[in-house]
């Protein structure tokens, strides 16, 4: 039997496979929303209001989380672009550095 943590490690392993899921639990809720519009019910009105207002804050979410990562990525491109000794020798430095501790280690 697999343990809980296992089961979530393999569908998050990426974060296309992430991605997807997201899209996915979208557009089921979507489809729950859709499938329940004739429904009078007040709870379920309530219910499906509640589900319409978090898809949207999770998309504004979404969206948003995107957006400061693809600028922080051109900042990044711009920074080494302007930088490219700079870059190199913090590299060399860090992977250097890295090795000497890892090789203590073993």
């Amino acid at each position: 039997m697999k343990t809980l943590k296992n089961r979530y490690s393999q569908h998050f392993e990426t974060p296309d496979a992430l991605r997807r899921d997201v899209i996915t639990l979208s557009n089921d809720a979507e489809a729950l929303l859709e499938a329940t519009k004739e429904v009078v019910d007040e709870k379920v009105k309530a219910a499906r209001k509640q589900l319409a207002d978090s898809i949207e804050r999770s998309r504004n979410i979404y969206n948003s989380i995107q957006q400061k990562a693809i600028d922080s990525a051109k900042y990044a491109d711009e920074t080494i672009h302007a930088h490219p000794y700079h870059t190199a020798l913090l590299a060399f430095g860090l992977g250097a550095w890295l090795g000497f501790f890892c090789s203590r280690r073993a």
